[in-house]
Order: C-alpha cells, then structure tokens, then sequence
C-alpha cells in the first residue's frame, strides 16, 4: 500500500514498481471510472452519487477494492493499493475483511517542495503533456505560449489539498503503524524507487523464508533481521527500568537509521537519543542500558559482514589533571565482560578499543564511538579528529557525543582553537535524534517527544492521555531541520508558523530541545 501527497512522485513509484515487481496496480479513481464505464451493480450505484455531486460511500468503495483483489490476476501477481484506504472507517473494513498489505510505504515530501511542483506545473492543451516551468520546461517557445495552468495548481487550492491529504493519512496511520516505512521522496526518482525496490525485496526474502523454516535462530543476541517498519513511540517512557520490549525498540530504531545513512554513503555520523533508560546524566548506572544499545548496533553490522571497532576513549591529561568522565569511568571493562554471543564476534568481527588514530586499523570496517565527550580541563577533539582522518571513508558513529567546550583545568574557558573545534563537532550529521519534552525544568509528566530517523524529517509529537492508565502520541508537525524551542511551541499551540511570534504563555515553559 502506498500514500503520497499531489506531485509527491506517487504515480512515478506506482509505475515503476509494477514495472519490476509485477504486481496488480489498484486506484480507486480508476476503479470508479472502469465500474461505471463498464455498467456493473456497483458501478451504477456509484454513479448515482457522483452524478449528484456527493462523495460515493465508503461501502461502495471498499467492494469494489474487495472484488479487484478478489481476482486471480491479483491473487497470484500481489497488488500494490494506491491512496485507499483514505478514511479510518476504510482502513476497519478492509481489516475485517482480513484485508491487509505487507508493508505501507509513505512517501515524505516537504510542503514547500510540493507547493513548487504543483505551482509550477503548466500542461499543453493540445498534447496533455505536463511541463514545470523550472525543473521541465517546453522545448520550444510556441509550445511555451499555449500552456495553460490547471485550475487546481494554484497556492491556494494545493494547500487545501495537502491539508485534506494529511488528514487522512492520520486518520489510518494507527491501523498500518507496525507496517509503515517512511520514505524521503524529496529526491530523484531512481534513488526513491532504489530504496522502495530494496524494501520489497527484502519483504520477499524474509516471506520466502518464512516459508522455508530459513533464518530461525534460538540465539537472542544475533538478530536474523532487522525490523524495516516503525510503530510509533512507545508509551509509558517514565516508567523505569524500561522493559526488554521498549529498549530493543529503540535499538531498532537506531540500526535503521543508522545503516540507512551508511548505505547512502554517510561516514561521518551522530545518534543522540535522551530518554530517562538511556541518560547516564541522570543516574550514571544507566552507562549499562546505553552499552546494551552499542553492543545490539555491532552484532547487527557483523551479521553483515563488517568488521566493528568500539571504541571508549581512556583518561585524557597528564600527571594531576589527567582523568576521564565520571560517566565512562569502567566502561571499557563493562564492554569487555559483556555478553557478545556464542558465535564469536567478540575480537573477531567486533574488537573493544580507545579513541585515537593509533585505535585505527587497516581490517576495520567502521567505527562505533561510545559518549565521546570533553572534560574539565581536558578536550577529546584533538583525538577524535585525529582518528576520523586516519579513518578516511570510513563510517564513524558517535553515540551520544557531548562536545560542547568545558571550563579548562584553570577554571577559564579553553579558547585555544574554539572556532576549529566547534566547526569540527558540527560535522558530524544526525542519523537519529529522540528527546522527550517536558516543561522547563521538570522530568514530569511528559508533553510530547521530537524525533528524528534518517533520511526523514524532525517530527514533533504531543502526549495525549486516553482512559485511565492508557495514552499514546500523536504527530503535530515536522520540521525539515532541528526546529526551536520558539517553533515547538507554536506547533503545541497550534501557531501558523509563517504569521508573527506572539508572546508565548504557559507551553513557553515548554523544555527546549537544547
């Protein structure tokens, strides 16, 4: 199942998986129009609606998807449904009719990119060919003259369809969560389709699998896949300790990100994920459950073959000031009687070292890098700058980095090469990024989350609570870079973000992301 707002690219990546996959292609649209055309039951019944200009009945509809899928060509092709179901009441049906996809794909498109594509859109009356006046411009100006604007490209009216587009895709997003892959369709379209077509194609293998008895594995510690699908924010995130279950969700949640990024080519990398089971700020026991989250990253890229390096940098200084932060301190000990399977990873695929380019060797693959951090007095910068150049091309993920300038060993700033050090820490780019938002200076309760899974958007949820002991998150914005305090709270107060800042009342007491 596939979803994408007007000139998301959505018909382009219909197209091209049908062309590779063979599957089924269903459109209600073109459903409608092939029922009423050919005369059938349903389709003169939804004729008499559309000839009086009300909306056709969601029990039309879903039975007319129903018998297409019904049919033997979509039976043993597969079928790829295409903007429906549409409503929450759609979505219901097609689940009591033991009607559900494999996967649902959701193209993600900034507003601003959709409203150029639509606003720029001008079509040839004579051909029907659709031309843009920036990015696919006529070939001649006497073509140029005779284009016309649809009447439904303009600002306005594209608006109000990506208003209409959003609403319904909230309106099933719960029903499809366990199986929802977000895709950056801000992109060329090979690249967008290469991603989709390697998402199939591991569904296929896992499915063929699943068939065979294939990839069973009663070992906990090696996962035999890695989950391509999100279902939303756990609840119940300041509860502690978190279960098994919650813990190895966002476990998940970070490998995705994580080698979604590596596999476009990213060598220079950031996870930063603040939840109270993941915080040793907040009790320094907690180092423990973060090293869980490094080991459970590791074992994954070794199942594939890489060869991991994690790495834990040792006390920085000499003589009286040397020393190491209070949160590290026996972390390399931990890492190194931890549990790393029965097939041997450990000092084979997976090797325990410091932070420095002599840490670098010619047969590792990438490098995990666990809360790199500057102390009082000393700056882990030099180090870590010397070994991501000795690391060249190669992947370097920093987990939780606090690079941010201490006090030196005198109590005065260190100024020394501030701009350079800041300049470098700033290179490093976010794959994944969770915090949970509170008012200012309390941990409770919890209003919302931000979050952020590369290649996509920073999304901004809000807390809701439902019947007693029960509550879930609901999306309120996204965000194409890390949005500000400023910009959360009009999102919780429901601002236009385009219109003038008003004084900010009680969500001003909002925790800012920073």
């Amino acid at each position: 199942m596939i979803s994408g707002a007007p000139a998301s690219g959505k018909g382009t990546q219909c197209e091209l998986i049908v062309q590779k996959f063979g599957l089924v292609h269903v459109s209600t649209g073109d459903l409608l129009r092939a029922e009423v055309s050919a005369g059938t039951e349903i389709g003169n019944k939804a004729k008499e609606y559309m000839n009086s200009g009300r909306l056709v009945p969601d029990e039309i509809v879903t039975a007319m998807v129903k018998a297409r899928l019904s049919r033997d060509d979509a039976k043993q092709n597969g079928w790829l449904l295409d903007g429906y179901p549409r409503t929450s009441a759609q979505a219901q049906s097609l689940e009591e009719m033991k009607i559900r996809p494999d996967v649902y794909i959701l193209l993600n498109v900034p507003d601003e990119i959709l409203i150029d594509r639509c606003v720029g859109r001008r079509l040839d009356p004579e051909t029907g060919k659709i031309y843009h006046i920036t990015h696919f411009p006529p070939e001649s100006e006497e073509i140029k003259k005779r284009l016309i604007t649809r009447p439904d490209d303009t600002e306005e009216k594209v608006k109000s369809r990506l208003q209409i587009y959003k609403q319904n895709v909230q309106a099933i997003l719960s029903t499809y969560l366990d199986i929802l892959n977000e895709i950056d369709g801000n992109r060329p379209k090979d690249a967008v389709f290469k991603e989709i077509e390697n998402l199939l194609l591991r569904l296929e293998e896992k499915k063929e699998a699943g068939k065979s008895g294939v990839g069973d594995n009663k070992n906990p510690t090696k996962p035999t896949f890695i989950k391509e699908s999100w279902r939303g924010i756990p609840t119940r995130l300041n509860n502690i300790p978190h279960s098994r279950e919650i813990r190895e969700y966002f476990y998940n949640d970070i490998l995705q990100a994580t080698t979604r990024a590596i596999n476009d080519g990213k060598t220079r990398l950031k996870v930063e994920i603040n939840l109270p089971e993941l915080n040793p700020e907040m009790d320094v026991y907690r180092i423990g459950t973060l090293m869980e989250l490094v080991r459970s990253v590791a074992l994954s890229f070794a199942d594939d073959g890489k060869r991991v390096k994690v790495c834990v940098q040792g006390a920085m200084g000499k003589g009286g000031p040397s020393g190491m932060p209070l949160q590290l301190a026996g972390t390399r000990k931990i890492l190194e009687f931890m549990d790393w399977g029965e097939y041997g990873a450990k000092d084979t695929f997976i090797r325990i070292g410091s932070i420095g380019a002599e840490e670098v060797e010619e047969q590792d693959d990438m490098f995990l890098l666990v809360a790199p951090q500057n102390a009082i007095g000393n700056c882990i910068i030099d180090d870590l700058k010397a070994m991501t150049d000795a690391a060249g091309n190669r992947p370097v993920v920093l987990i939780n980095p606090r690079l941010r300038d201490v006090p030196g060993a005198s109590g005065n700033m260190q100024t020394m090469g501030r701009e350079k050090r800041l300049e470098y820490a700033a290179s490093f780019e976010i794959c994944y990024f969770f915090r949970l938002l509170y008012y200012s200076g309390t941990q409770y309760p919890i209003m919302g989350a931000l979050r952020m899974s590369y290649p996509h958007a920073y999304e901004l949820y809000k807390r809701v609570d439902e019947s007693p002991g029960k509550e879930k998150y609901v999306i309120l914005s996204s965000f194409s870079k890390r949005p500000t305090g400023e910009e959360i709270n009009d999102a919780f107060e429901g601002r236009d973000r385009s219109k003038a800042k008003r004084p900010s009342g009680i969500w001003g007491f909002l925790s800012s992301v920073f």
